[in-house]
């Protein structure tokens, strides 16, 4: 008997779990929005409205009035700061603007070119084209003069040869380094001038 008060509580017990469980899912909203928001008092920002401090029942009526939503950006502002806009277009360009910025500060690509030290003029052309189509398409380049054995005596001639390599790519590329000599390798580095 004492198994039948319990049990007949347990659906209703049963369902407010589900109904918590339901709660947290619809918080975990990046931005808490229209009456989810639990100031009295809100400031309103925006285009499509006057600016100012407005109650949470007035910001809400405007939102509505314009077929919008009323958005909190900034909930630790006093009074929160709030936007009417439409919460999905609102959504999608937080991330997408995040998409731009991660693909700007991550994405640095480093193309190296090799030369030796007698580089034909041919070559030095062939390997010059490659360079301005990687400095135009924003990538950094490093380019090198490896010295096989005994022609590290004409580690001059391979100074000269990245110097000219640097000149040549002055309207596209910014020096980064001077030539520099690491074991067999002289190298300068190369990044894209900004638009």
């Amino acid at each position: 008997m004492d198994n039948k008060p319990g049990y007949q509580g347990g659906p209703n017990r049963g369902n407010a779990p589900q109904q918590r469980r339901g709660g947290p899912q619809k918080d975990k909203e990046p931005y808490a929005i229209n009456e989810r928001i639990r100031a009295r008092e809100v400031r309103l920002v925006g285009d499509n409205v006057e600016a100012g401090i407005y109650s949470i029942h007035e910001a809400l009526r405007l939102a509505e009035e314009q077929e919008l939503d009323l958005i909190e950006i900034s909930p630790n502002a006093e009074p929160p700061v709030c936007k009417i806009l439409d919460y999905q277009k609102y959504l999608y360009q937080q991330k997408k603007r995040l998409k731009e910025q991660k693909a700007k500060s991550t994405k640095v690509v480093v193309k190296e070119i090799r030369f030796g030290p007698q580089t034909d003029d041919h070559d030095y052309n062939f390997k010059l084209k490659h360079a301005q189509g990687f400095l135009k398409e924003g990538a950094k380049v490093k380019a090198y003069v490896f010295f096989r054995g005994r022609s590290i005596l004409f580690k001059e001639q391979g100074e000269v040869l990245l110097l000219r390599f640097a000149n040549d790519l002055e309207e596209l590329g910014k020096l980064e380094q001077m030539p520099v000599l690491e074991g067999k390798r002289m190298t300068i580095m190369l990044s894209p001038k900004k638009k």
